[in-house]
């Protein structure tokens, strides 16, 4: 499968061409605020994944040991009492189309998702894009810390039983193929696929408000399945993504308590009844009741 992806270099050089021109839009025709911020947005995004790309080839550690840290963490989950991947693989091997369609349910719907949700959301609950942009921002910034240690998917362990059928049907999305030990394709731990999935349907049941938003639950659970019957994911590179993901979510709350008690605070006291005066039971961080 051709990697349709943007190059870090291409990603970054776009990115900077947008972030320009939401600048200069700023400047020179201000009443413009959506056009501002349309740019600005997507060159935010597009910086984050140019970074995400370059990280990619990039590490701390030498690569030499990522297999190894491969083979500990199934070892480790065996020991666990963890499904072996590898038996998960073996169920679908027979059924050449669902292997086809994981494939390129993994190379494609990654990435469409979160555009499409982002667009949504950006299009639709602009009040509520904060709130999604940051979480995206916070979450793959901290996969991408732990992604310096090179850690190599499941599909580079044959003995083990893994098999790489990306490379295997042609639809592999890694120039060099299954031979290529390169850092690119060495940043397995964690899934940012599971980390975005998991954040994608959150944000929806969250935004939205149609019955029908359950059902972007569907994306997760196909996510987590194709990630393990392709061999490029560990459960325990899902799980560290899910935890990563809610201490984001945990970041932005505690953020947003401490910003709501320093508004109270300097909120004006009233004549012997406002925000912490004389007379006042209401703590001083506790809103007063608006009156009209």
């Amino acid at each position: 499968m051709q990697n349709l992806t943007l190059s870090w270099q291409s990603a970054g050089a776009t990115s900077a061409v947008l972030l320009g021109a939401s600048y200069a839009v700023h400047r020179t025709l201000p009443t413009r605020r959506n056009a501002v911020a349309v740019l600005r947005e997507a060159g935010t995004l597009l910086a984050l994944f140019a970074l995400w790309q370059l990280v990619g080839q990039l590490s701390l550690m030498s690569t030499d040991h990522a297999l190894d840290r491969a083979e500990w963490i199934h070892r480790t989950e065996l020991r666990l009492g963890l499904p072996d991947e590898a038996s998960w693989q073996r169920a679908v091997l027979p059924h050449s189309i669902l292997v086809r369609l994981a494939n390129y349910y993994y190379a494609s719907m990654h990435f469409a998702v979160m555009i499409a949700v982002l667009l949504w959301v950006f299009l639709r609950h602009r009040a509520r894009y904060p709130w999604v942009r940051t979480t995206v921002v916070l979450v793959t910034a901290a996969c991408l810390v732990i992604q310096f240690v090179p850690v190599a998917p499941p599909r580079m362990l044959p003995d083990s039983g893994f098999v790489d059928v990306a490379a295997q049907y042609g639809q592999s999305v890694y120039d060099g193929g299954i031979g290529g030990l390169r850092a690119d394709e060495l940043s397995a731990m964690p899934s940012v696929h599971v980390a975005w999935c998991v954040l994608v349907a959150v944000a929806v049941i969250r935004v939205g408000r149609s019955p029908w938003r359950w059902l972007i639950l569907l994306h997760p659970a196909l996510t987590v399945a194709v990630v393990v019957v392709t061999a490029n994911h560990f459960w325990a590179d899902g799980l560290v993504a899910v935890m990563l993901l809610l201490l984001a979510y945990a970041a932005q709350y505690g953020v947003g308590r401490l910003r709501e008690r320093r508004r109270s605070g300097r909120s004006p006291e009233g004549d012997g009844g406002g925000d912490g005066g004389e007379g006042s039971t209401r703590p001083s961080w506790q809103p007063q009741p608006t009156t009209r």
